[in-house]
């Protein structure tokens, strides 16, 4: 990890470029996958399962009471800590849903906004060494709560804590397929697996740019990604200790991950990087850890206003904030994916159980994108309702406007129902 002090402007801008990689070179490799899935459907599935996995997969499908005794062998310490975070998940989620308010706009004019489940939505779950069962929470729960009729999950995992998720949220088709294939098998559809109106759900470069490809067909997704990432903002008041544990908690995750920490203080700075050795070691994942930190890096500046406003243009995914006022200092970041305050709110809270959800932007989308929430899994239709008396007090202003626009069968539109009054 990397030391810059009081970098100047130009420098700053360079440090905070993510790193880049070479986007079309995989989307080359990706294309053909989503093709062939699109014209040869599980046929092509297989062919992908055996080609990528080494896996002959006949039956994609895993039936629900099979997934829930699989799910229900899980150890109690892990089932009661999965229920209490779906208990906290679910509360916070909850009063994302809105009232319909009805507005008059004018005498005789109402309008209103109700909010409609998307019908059909599809849950991605990477394998790998990292099995995250805590996103089938983050991802299910919302979609429950907005009414989706169907939530498909599709995993190359068969880890019991995923079917113990997916049951409790209630998952209506678990299918056991990965990578670009199982994104192309959602957004097309096959003779198994039914197509879905939008696709949530992380993976690596090649699932990303699979869920951005088939977007083009009219199959939405919750968000741009890149590789997650975590930045610190900290004064004399942060513990090295945590900010460390925070750095790796983020690093571990593979070695596209970027951290960077931002201080006021060059000695919480020297003594977070001697900690960051210090914990390194008793990691399992410390190869990767160690690959991540090559791309991270830490810079001293001179107050906090200026670290903000390096925060504000980094617009990281995760945000620590590690000060005297730490709920102060958060008012004035406008860009980030979700915000943790002081010192003992570690971002790996908001991971698993805190309530929040950890389906963020990254890669700087934070400027333009929010994490996933209910208003992620619902449609927005807005309604209205013109009386008799409303026509006659909105009428006239919409004929003299789509007349001014040479749109003529409007104002007609308006002017019989006028005439019939």
């Amino acid at each position: 990890m990397k030391v810059y002090e009081f970098p100047e402007d130009k420098l700053i801008n360079e440090l905070i470029k993510r790193p880049v990689f070479d986007s079309q070179e995989i989307e080359d490799k990706v294309l053909p996958i989503l093709e062939k899935i699109k014209s040869h459907g599980d046929e092509a599935l297989r062919e992908f399962a055996l080609k990528f996995d080494n896996i002959l997969i006949n039956e994609f499908e895993i039936d629900l009471e099979e997934a829930k005794k699989i799910g229900n062998s899980i150890d109690d310490d892990l089932k009661n800590a999965i229920n209490q975070a779906y208990k906290n998940i679910q509360l916070f989620h909850s009063y994302q849903k809105q009232e319909i308010v009805k507005i008059e706009t004018m005498p005789g004019v109402q309008c209103w906004r109700k909010s409609v489940g998307i019908d059909k939505v599809g849950i991605y779950i990477p394998g790998g060494t990292a099995p995250l069962f805590s996103t089938v929470l983050m991802l299910g729960i919302p979609a429950k709560i907005a009414g989706c009729q169907e939530i498909v999950l599709c995993s190359p995992s068969n880890h019991p804590a995923i079917y113990y998720a997916a049951t409790l949220v209630g998952v209506t088709k678990i299918f056991r397929i990965g990578g670009a294939q199982a994104i192309a098998a959602m957004a097309f559809g096959t003779e198994t697996i039914p197509k879905v109106n939008k696709i949530f759900g992380p993976g690596n470069q090649y699932v990303t740019a699979a869920k951005q490809m088939v977007s083009k067909f009219g199959t939405a997704i919750d968000m741009p990604a890149g590789p997650s990432e975590v930045a610190i903002l900290a004064d004399d008041s942060a513990v090295p200790e945590f900010i460390a544990a925070d750095l790796l908690s983020q690093a571990e995750h593979g070695i596209d991950s970027q951290v960077i920490l931002i201080s006021t203080s060059k000695d919480i700075i020297s003594k977070t990087l001697l900690e960051i050795d210090i914990q390194i070691e008793k990691l399992p994942r410390k190869e990767l850890a160690l690959a991540a930190l090559q791309n991270s890096k830490a810079i001293l500046v001179d107050n906090i206003d200026l670290g903000v406003e390096i925060l504000n243009k980094y617009a990281a995914e995760h945000l620590i904030i590690s000060t005297i006022n730490a709920e102060e200092v958060s008012e004035k970041i406008i860009n980030a994916g979700s915000i943790f305050l002081g010192n003992y709110t570690p971002e790996s809270a908001g991971d698993y159980a805190s309530g929040t959800n950890h389906t963020l932007p990254t890669n700087g989308f934070a400027t333009a994108y929010s994490g996933v929430s209910v208003d992620s899994f619902v449609k927005k239709i807005t309604i209205q309702k013109i009386s008799e008396k409303g026509i006659q007090n909105l009428g006239p202003i919409v004929e003299i406007m789509a007349h001014a626009e040479s749109l003529d069968a409007h104002k007609m539109a308006i002017t019989y129902r006028l005439k019939s009054l």
